[in-house]
């Protein structure tokens, strides 16, 4: 089956609607985001197997911007493009009141950025100050292109970025390689490489990703995430040879337990389910022992002081993130991606449960 992209959207979405097809014109957008040096053809399965199980109410959109090396241009510069093509998506597609996200590894990053660009606020009027607005569509805390945000999903995504012991996992935990890592990134994967290793912009400038943990001059961030009815978490306790379990899953070291061994009923490989409530916080903050810490990650990455800039930088972003309620959903893989159908199984009926959920109602997931 081909996967949906941006030049041919238009007619997939009018596939089924003719005079001897009685289903309605979907009104909920689903973006698919690959992850690093992919494109939209990883979704091939995925999206197939969503269609089927969520049916014609989905538009299912697999994002197309950012193929291959594209996805080297930064987190900023491929969810800035990613922006634009959601929007473009909306603008020719009237019937669309919802929208939704699902995104692999990079590909979270990428999205996390684009709703921030996306974002609308509603003012005392129920009404957004954005242009793009469907009036039809009942507000919450805001928007994403004008319709309703519904669900946040990320798939092994590297949310605290891939700094640290073992978040690189084909290292193999190898101090030496972890440590040759970081000086080497940038030249491998250019600007979103220094990004992901916290030593993009000057000394003084919190990293992106740190930025991001936040509402600040860039983008509201936090407020994005916020306006969804749930924010998922997917991550790989083993067997994933990108992202480690703690990034993916924003969680501290002391936080990782053993998972259980069985699996839950119907779901191939997932083996927990957590939901974690919003945790009050003054954070994320960068204060000036970070900028100095900074400086040296970016001048002498392969010393030992670069540990305890990551191990800051961490924990000042698990405190902006955790301002939010994620559901945490633990994978084990047997090998490598065997988990993919257990997982899209999941993923659907999540969806569909949102989907029952009356709009009014703010979950605290």
């Amino acid at each position: 089956m081909s996967t949906t992209t941006q030049g041919d959207f238009a007619a997939s979405n009018r596939v089924g609607n003719g005079k001897n097809d009685p289903d309605p014109d979907p009104d909920h957008l689903l973006v698919l985001v690959h992850g690093i040096l992919a494109s939209p053809s990883d979704w091939t399965y995925a999206e197939a197997e969503l269609k089927r199980r969520l049916g014609r109410n989905f538009l299912i959109y697999a994002s197309s911007v950012n193929s291959h090396t594209k996805t080297f241009a930064g987190i900023d510069g491929a969810g800035k493009r990613l922006a634009d093509e959601v929007l473009q998506v909306v603008n020719k597609t009237e019937s669309l009141k919802r929208i939704s996200f699902l995104a692999h590894s990079l590909g979270g990053l990428l999205a996390r950025y684009a709703i921030a660009m996306l974002y609308s606020e509603s003012d005392s009027s129920g009404t957004l100050s954005d242009s793009v607005v469907d009036s039809s569509v009942p507000s919450r805390r805001g928007m994403i292109a004008g319709r309703e945000p519904v669900s946040f999903i990320t798939l092994a995504t590297p949310h605290l970025g891939v700094r640290g012991r073992k978040q690189l996992p084909f290292l193999l935990g190898v101090p030496f390689l972890e440590k040759l890592a970081p000086p080497v990134a940038p030249f491998v994967v250019g600007r979103t490489g220094k990004q992901l290793f916290l030593t993009d912009g000057k000394p003084s400038r919190p990293p992106l990703l740190l930025r991001m943990a936040s509402d600040c001059e860039d983008g509201k961030f936090l407020s994005a995430l916020r306006a969804f009815k749930s924010r998922t978490l997917y991550a790989n306790v083993s067997y994933d040879h990108m992202v480690g379990w703690r990034t993916s899953s924003i969680r501290r070291e002391k936080e990782l337990v053993k998972p259980p061994l069985r699996s839950l009923d119907g779901y191939k490989h997932i083996v927990d389910v957590e939901y974690c409530p919003p945790v009050s916080s003054d954070g994320p903050h960068f204060p000036q022992e970070a900028a100095k810490a900074k400086a040296v990650a970016q001048n002498a990455p392969d010393i030992d002081d670069t540990v305890e800039y990551h191990e800051l930088m961490e924990e000042e972003m698990i405190q902006g993130l955790q301002k939010l309620g994620w559901k945490k959903v633990d994978v084990k893989n047997e090998w490598f991606h065997n988990a993919g159908v257990g997982v899209i199984a999941h993923v659907a009926d999540s969806l569909k449960q949102q989907e029952s959920f009356p709009s009014y109602i703010s979950a605290s997931l």
